[in-house]
């Protein structure tokens, strides 16, 4: 195992050297390997039509609400070793579900924090016609142009607006999270927003009139989805023996947040459905 201390979120298991002889040339090349959680086969959530979620181990966030404190840690039962080779073989089994617009969906954990597997699998995704989605937070190690260019959609996790309230909700920095941003602007990929809202924390008025001003100012955003706060892994944490951030609050109804998801996809989407005007009368 290869562990960089000068950047200790990267995890990916290098394999032994395969050196290969062709007239007396020595060529040496390294199997990537990423450390997958798990596999969730007939995924409705996680983007458009019936796809194959891809959970990949670790995240840096401490996010109060996250319902996968399983997914925190590298080393953590089940993660499994897996070459993008591998996993293309499992997604293969389940194309014929996909239809015309499902496909499969990176999420976590964290995947930018894997970015050498993440960036061999959409290739090999891409070449096999499988159409991909990245379930991302935005907290990665930057130089993401590549990733960007064989990704399909992005699902991106606004944790918050603010750089108080991100790091209230998260414990981290938002820069990273800004950075992302801005490569996927570069990168001109389309956008799905995510926004879980918790009573006392992500919720009232004023918050989500705020989080509607910053939407419109994000690239090609196609969807926005709020996310109402739910208590089903609260479970983990016992079983980890780690304390709940959020003993004591009740969970919400979709429904409550019905009218202002509505809003917000009728005023935040207006700018792409303007470009996509302009694009149609040339």
């Amino acid at each position: 195992m290869e562990y960089d201390t000068n950047k200790p979120t990267v995890w990916a298991k290098k394999g032994p050297d395969r050196r290969l002889f062709f007239f007396a040339k020595e060529v040496s090349c390294q199997v990537t390997e990423g450390w997958v959680h798990s596999l969730e086969s007939m995924g409705l959530v996680d983007g458009p039509g019936i796809r194959t979620v891809v959970f990949l181990q670790g995240c840096a966030l401490r996010c109060q609400y996250c319902h996968n404190p399983d997914t925190w840690q590298r080393e953590s039962t089940p993660a499994q070793p897996m070459t993008p080779a591998q996993l293309l073989r499992r997604l293969e089994r389940f194309r014929p579900y996909y239809g015309e617009q499902g496909g499969v969906t990176f999420s976590g954990g964290e995947p930018l924090l894997q970015p050498d597997f993440l960036r061999e699998s959409l290739k090999l995704c891409r070449r096999a016609g499988i159409h991909t989605c990245l379930d991302t937070a935005g907290r990665g190690l930057g130089d993401y142009g590549e990733i960007l260019a064989y990704t399909d959609l992005v699902l991106l996790d606004v944790k918050h607006y603010t750089s108080e309230g991100f790091r209230q909700v998260t414990g981290g920095d938002m820069e990273p999270f800004l950075r992302f941003v801005e490569a996927v602007r570069q990168a001109k990929v389309p956008l799905w927003v995510r926004h879980v809202v918790v009573p006392g924390l992500t919720d009232g008025e004023e918050h989500l009139e705020g989080l509607e001003e910053y939407l419109r100012t994000l690239p090609r955003v196609e969807r926005v989805e709020l996310l109402p706060y739910h208590t089903l892994g609260v479970h983990k944490y016992e079983a980890l023996g780690i304390p709940y951030p959020l003993e004591g609050v009740s969970a919400m109804e979709k429904e409550v947040l019905r009218p202002w998801e509505d809003r917000l996809n009728r005023h935040c989407t207006q700018g792409l459905d303007k470009e996509r005007k302009r694009k149609d009368e040339h």
